[in-house]
């Protein structure tokens, strides 16, 4: 991997990741039911001639009848994958695959890769046009110059659905988006500023006819190649593609160009801009580095000889990432809701000033807090938004279809803005985003955290993603020996991550005796508690927490939930006044489900009810949902009648007093609760909608409901959460994922679970 980014990791790890579990990153799901004779007569044959006859008739119901209107095809050759140049098509597929996730993730756009095994650019053109019917839209990717140009001119022109290819255009219209703004911030005008590109391949030539398209003037853009400036009259290394971008010039190199220009576009090679060059630049330059994954100057170096630049790179480490997830996922998902035959410059120039007005808006506190406070307004660090704004797709995703409406390239144009926005809204589970946005905000703030089962592989593992992450630091629990483990786990600096083993500690003594004056009375001997200290990793974890050796703690992956919860609780109290309890966090897609009490109240009072639905409707909150509470019941407003009931009717009386500002309703069985239709039987019901949190009536039934959706369920389950603590402690499962552990870790580091 990269030794230049900040986030390392073994290839081990990168195999691990994309084998676990199922081999590689998606699958396909189906949307509709299965489960009968009637559904699969309906889905094959014989149900299926009637949408098979109607789209012959109307090939246009294709859009109706099939997931065609939501399908993107990545394509790809192989031929440039990403820094790694020509490997071939079968080694691209990781790549496609992670595209295609991004597609789903960003913009709930479906997609599913194809490699395509041929340099031949007209066998390539050949095979995806013929995909056509099959298809949306297609996403070329990772194909290298000129072929690139060839195939997409070529299936623009063939075929009637949108054709993209991002390492261009994706490129180009965030380049274009941060460029706007930084003309803003420097009083230039698009009109007059004078641009050098250092770069003549395939983003480079696609940023250099956007931006032309815009307003900047042809004669005011200098490009430069390995062979020099592109001026008109040269013939060395030339080609139809760079010859449309030649200009009269006496310049001859990159040094020469930049000498009084205004902006600096690389796309080039790490070093390829000079300190000394930067100085020749006019007033406040414009500088865009975006070579990946080392930029041609670094923004320290290009702060140390221009402190008046604005600076952009492709890396996320540096403020204003050029990064074409902020734009080709929503791009496509515009264009699809408008059924475009193409995507044309209007859209992309759409696109790029939707990107670039987002960035002049107040930025929302979640988006803030990731940007550890340094995103607070518009500014010379903040001229391209962060990906994870969730206003991304409300925003993008109008404005490309808007533009495809007006300039005749949409099928099924939208009648209704507004309420188009507000689909868009809904379309995707705000608690993604939010999780993404608890891991920016972790980097940007990061705290020390205990890994009190440090000896276990998948702890290692976790620990190891946590640190390279930028999450915060790992402290470990654990014997002798730990070192060599993370060094044969393809860490190169194992001695540096933080190791205390209770053999030889310094800080036993002061445990021992902090733990005893707190147990004393409860039965326990001097020696107990030594034993208990030296032996207990999550006894010892927990006293490492308590001396603020620690700002959080995880473990639970060696025993049982209630084990280690009796240990925690040994050394460290509830919140004062508040109800410790586990929250289960049911996401998929589209909705969220916060389930809880799960783990730690057998029987719970009704003022414990109470204090457990006003606490998860706090946690639904910071996660991005306005909380609907329903108390889960065997019975509905009394039918059946039963012995059980009344705590939960208190429960519910209690929210009548305290009138805590969200909906809540009760007694009411799983079906009432979450189905609109059964929930219609109950006009006096006080939910607006289907319930998001769940109060369960007692850890039985909690407890085994939550276990049996993990492993049955279709969607991803975040927890235990652990609520209520005087200190952040994550108790995860025997059966938690690394991946399980770091998102644990993120979220007691970053307050949401508490």
């Amino acid at each position: 991997m990269d030794s230049g980014s900040k986030v390392q990791f073994s290839d081990r790890e990168a195999l691990l990741y994309h084998e676990y579990g199922r081999p590689g990153k998606i699958e396909i799901v189906a949307s509709k039911p299965m489960a009968t004779q009637r559904d699969l007569s309906l889905a094959y044959s014989p149900g299926v001639a009637v949408p098979v006859l109607a789209i012959a008739e109307d090939p246009s119901k294709a859009y109706d009848y099939t997931i065609k209107g939501n399908l993107v095809a990545v394509i790809s050759n192989g031929t440039a994958i990403l820094g790694l140049g020509n490997l071939g098509a079968l080694a691209s597929k990781p790549v496609m695959e992670g595209k295609a996730v991004l597609f789903k993730r960003f913009a709930d756009v479906d997609s599913i890769d194809l490699e395509v095994d041929t340099e031949d650019p007209q066998r390539f053109i050949e095979a995806v046009e013929l995909l056509a019917p099959s298809f949306g839209g297609i996403n070329l990717e990772d194909i290298a110059a000129p072929n690139c140009f060839i195939i997409e001119a070529a299936l623009k022109e063939r075929m009637n659905i949108p054709v993209f290819h991002d390492d261009q255009h994706g490129t180009a219209i965030i380049t274009a988006a941060g460029l706007i703004n930084a003309c803003h911030l420097t009083g230039r005008d698009l009109a007059t500023v004078k641009v050098v590109v250092n770069g003549a391949g395939a983003a480079a030539i696609a940023c250099t006819a956007l931006i032309k398209a815009m307003g900047v003037r042809h004669e005011n853009v200098i490009m430069c190649d390995r062979k020099g400036v592109i001026y008109q009259g040269r013939t060395e290394g030339m080609d139809q593609w760079k010859s449309a971008h030649a200009v009269p010039t006496e310049t001859r190199d990159l040094t020469e160009a930049l000498v009084g220009a205004d902006v600096f576009l690389g796309l080039s090679a790490a070093g390829a801009l000079k300190p000394e060059m930067v100085k020749d630049m006019a007033p406040a330059p414009i500088i865009f580095a975006m070579a990946n994954p080392d930029p041609e100057i670094s923004p320290p170096d290009a702060r140390a000889a221009r402190p008046d630049a604005i600076i952009a790179t492709g890396r996320s480490d540096y403020p204003n990432q050029v990064n074409n997830v902020l734009c080709f996922p929503f791009i496509f998902r515009g264009a699809l809701d408008v059924r475009a035959t193409a995507i044309n410059e209007e859209m992309k120039i759409a696109a790029a000033y939707a990107i670039a007005d987002l960035a002049r808006q107040q930025v929302p506190e979640e988006v803030a807090v990731a940007y550890g406070g340094r995103a607070s307004s518009f500014g010379p660090e903040y001229i391209i938004p962060s990906p994870f704004d969730p206003r991304l797709m409300e925003i993008v995703p109008a404005a490309v279809a808007q533009a495809a409406m007006d300039t005749g390239v949409a099928q099924f144009p939208i009648a209704d803005m507004d309420a188009y926005r507000t689909k868009l809204r809904a379309r995707l589970n705000p608690t993604t985003s939010v999780l993404t946005l608890a891991y920016e905000a972790a980097r940007a703030n990061p705290k020390r955290v205990v890994f009190a089962e440090g000896e276990e592989e998948v702890v290692l593992r976790a620990a190891i993603q946590f640190r390279d992450g930028g999450y915060g630091i790992p402290v470990l629990v654990g014997r002798e020996g730990l070192h060599d483990k993370l060094r044969a786990m393809g860490v190169a600096d194992p001695e540096s991550f933080e190791v205390h083993n209770s053999v030889n500690s310094p800080h036993v003594p002061q445990m021992v005796d902090m733990l005893y004056e707190r147990l004393q009375r409860r039965g326990y001997l001097r020696r107990d508690i030594e034993r208990m200290v030296n032996r207990d990793r999550n006894i010892f974890g927990s006293l490492l927490l308590k001396l603020g050796l620690g700002d959080a703690m995880i473990t639970g992956t060696t025993r049982t939930y209630s084990q280690t919860m009796r240990e925690v609780r040994r050394v460290i109290d509830h919140a004062e006044g508040k109800t410790p309890f586990g929250i289960h966090v049911l996401v998929d897609q589209h909705h969220t489900i916060f389930m809880s009490d799960t783990t730690v109240n057998e029987r719970p009072s009704a003022e414990m009810l109470a204090d457990i639905a006003e606490r998860t409707a706090q946690v639904a909150r910071r996660m991005g949902h306005e909380p609907r509470v329903a108390f889960l019941s065997y019975s509905t407003f009394g039918n059946p009648p039963g012995s059980w009931l009344d705590n939960i009717r208190e429960a519910v009386a209690i929210l009548d007093q305290r009138q805590p500002g969200f909906e809540y309703e009760g007694e009411m069985a799983p079906d009432v609760a979450l189905n609109a239709k059964v929930m219609k039987n109950y006009p006096f019901c006080r939910l607006s909608g289907p319930a998001n949190v769940l109060v369960m009536p007692g850890l039985q039934s909690a407890n085994l409901s939550a276990k049996l959706l993990r492993e049955l369920g279709g969607g991803a389950v975040i927890g235990p959460m652990l609520v209520g603590m005087e200190k952040p402690v994550q108790v995860a499962t025997m059966a938690s994922t690394a991946s399980d552990l770091v998102t644990l870790a993120v979220l007691a580091a970053g307050g949401i679970a508490q």
